[in-house]
């Protein structure tokens, strides 16, 4: 299993201009804040922190220090008039996570305020809709939030990133929001994958996927069937083709490897050897194979050879699939 990210790479660094760098200065002391258990202190993770504050390198001194921006004042608001934002790519929220999460917030509070934009009559979350909702369900009436205002490709940029580093985001919805950056804002893949901190291969095989039928990216989002098993269906183009491999897949629990095998046959099939005279007797054969195939419920194929001999193939794609073309022979006996 891949080891989560702490931080949040060079992604929102690139959306806000440089700050000047003054000598380093003793600075403050800072109130110690709070930890929380783990569900929720990954939760509040280094998002805002980063919003906030952003570092300047030199190249003139050897040492400089980061100087941050006046802090946004911290406001409570009534939790009424926050609402999320509707093109964020997150669309799905998992409801044992938010229920233990607003367990979490019964007892410590809103450890990090929820960073929204001010529409005039309602703040637009940027980043903290989780806690908002989980905020909700623990009947909090007020909620802490600081307000900033980005333009909407740096809405959409934050929300990507912050979903991406927690491994929020189901494939078909980091999928969307990869093609909603290119679509709307003009950004190269390249662009994509230097913001949030993943290479381009990566953003372009995620993007891929949404040429599957819609049928086989609801399963992907459903997690009846995995990323690598949505990758392999993508060489077959016909939709229904897709969805009847993947329901295959699902039932039958392939492996991606057994996938992919699956794939390549119906992408290749075998190659029958050249007749070169189409008579009354090759008729016969090809009769008895599709006949055969209707009682196995597989491919079959006959190969004759000289003086009516030959060989039955019959074809399987899984342990299960063998089994049950042996107890149908058991069954004939």
């Amino acid at each position: 299993m891949a080891v989560k990210k702490k931080g949040l790479g060079r992604g929102l660094d690139a959306l806000f201009p440089e700050k000047s760098v003054k000598p380093a200065e003793k600075k403050p002391e800072q109130k110690p804040v709070a930890t929380n258990e783990s569900l929720h202190q990954q939760e509040e993770g280094s998002l805002n922190a980063s919003v906030v504050k952003s570092a300047a390198e030199t190249k003139d001194t050897a040492q400089a220090t980061v100087v941050e921006e006046p802090k946004k004042s911290e406001m409570l608001v009534k939790i009424s008039k926050v609402e999320p934002n509707r093109t964020q790519p997150r669309k799905q929220f998992d409801e044992d996570a938010l229920l233990e999460l607003s367990e979490s917030i019964k007892q410590f509070g809103i450890l990090q305020p929820l960073l929204v934009s001010d529409k005039g009559d309602y703040y637009e979350i940027i980043a903290g809709e989780r806690r908002w909702r989980a905020a909700k369900l623990a009947g909090l009436k007020e909620v802490p939030v600081i307000i900033k205002e980005f333009n909407d490709q740096q809405v959409v940029e934050i929300s990507l990133i912050e979903n991406i580093q927690r491994e929020d985001l189901n494939p078909i919805e980091e999928a969307m929001a990869y093609k909603r950056l290119i679509d709307e804002f003009k950004l190269k893949q390249d662009n994509i994958a230097e913001r949030v901190s993943k290479s381009r291969t990566a953003v372009t095989n995620s993007l891929r996927l949404l040429k599957l039928d819609e049928r086989v990216q609801q399963m992907l989002i459903d997690e009846m069937i995995s990323a690598g098993h949505a990758r392999a269906i993508l060489a077959i183009t016909d939709k229904d083709k897709q969805t009847s491999v993947a329901m295959k897949v699902f039932d039958e629990k392939l492996s991606v490897r057994e996938t992919e095998k699956l794939v390549k046959h119906i992408v290749e099939p075998p190659k029958k050897t050249q007749k070169t005279v189409n008579t009354a007797e090759d008729a016969i054969y090809e009769s008895l194979e599709e006949k055969m195939k209707g009682i196995m419920g597989t491919r079959v194929f006959i190969h004759r050879k000289k003086n009516n001999k030959g060989k039955i193939e019959i074809e399987y794609y899984s342990r299960d699939e063998l089994e049950r073309i042996i107890e149908l022979f058991e069954s004939i006996r």
